[in-house]
């Protein structure tokens, strides 16, 4: 029974990556708005651009499957690695404390950490692991 639920979830993930994908990046879009525009968290610099490479995702994501496109894989894979490499470095600046600031004129540090879930776990990351999994599930082969 075990190995049977196993084997129609590999099936359903095969099967439906842009729409995998299409959640994901809804999620993702949902969880940095409920941050900022309910917690009141004030975005830094790094996080604005981490937004811009996630925030087209859902749209071109909703569209795609709408149409059953495969060809905005390129696309989207492009949008995910750079949002990924700046969600990376955002987490080493939170982690290690490299810097105060975003750059000369920035009013709100990218250093300072609203979220600290099991010892990791910051906005950041979240944003990295959204990312990963868009990246992941846009390589599989059509």
């Amino acid at each position: 029974m075990k190995l049977e639920i196993v084997e129609d979830l590999k099936n359903f993930l095969k099967r439906n990556p842009l729409l995998l994908a299409l959640i994901v990046s809804l999620v993702a879009t949902s969880g940095s708005l409920f941050y900022s525009e309910i917690l009141g968290y004030t975005p830094c610099k790094l996080c604005w651009f981490q937004r811009i490479f996630m925030y087209p995702l859902p749209i071109i994501f909703g569209v795609a499957l709408k149409n059953k496109d495969f060809k905005i894989k390129r696309y989207a894979i492009s949008l995910a690695i750079i949002g990924a490499l700046i969600a990376a470095y955002h987490y080493s600046i939170q982690v290690f404390q490299f810097t105060t600031a975003c750059g000369a004129n920035s009013e709100v540090p990218c250093n300072i950490v609203y979220s600290f879930e099991l010892g990791y776990i910051t906005i950041p990351m979240m944003a990295l692991t959204a990312f990963i999994l868009i990246i992941i599930l846009m390589h599989k082969k059509y």
